[in-house]
């Protein structure tokens, strides 16, 4: 019981530092891109860490297909192979930015995941 209040009277501690760094990790998180594809390469999509879609690319293959059916499942299938690699980054970049700071290993930080 004392280790957590120990824990929590430094957590108190720092909140400014930490609230400075989330404002950081915020800038850097719309920095962050990942691209994922489908269709072994036939659609890819790009992702950036504020979980917007900025790119979809279709190569002249896919144009050409002329089934929409398949095209919208290629184009879903892009979007959340980028989604989940962009996820795991922005995961990477708060577990750097919370261990700097000092904070709990597993501290789930809001609105960072």
């Amino acid at each position: 019981m004392c280790k957590e209040i120990g824990q929590f009277a430094s957590l108190m501690k720092n909140l400014p530092k930490i609230r400075e760094e989330m404002g950081k990790l915020q800038e850097r998180m719309g920095q962050i891109t990942a691209e994922g594809d489908a269709g072994a390469g036939m659609v890819k999509a790009t992702v950036n860490g504020h979980l917007e879609v900025q790119t979809i690319v279709l190569s002249d293959e896919a144009v050409k297909m002329n089934d929409r059916e398949m095209m919208e499942d290629l184009i879903v299938a892009a979007v959340n192979h980028a989604l989940k690699k962009v996820r795991q980054l922005v995961s990477e970049e708060t577990s750097k930015m919370a261990t700097g700071l000092g904070l709990p290993q597993g501290m789930n930080l809001p609105g960072l995941g």
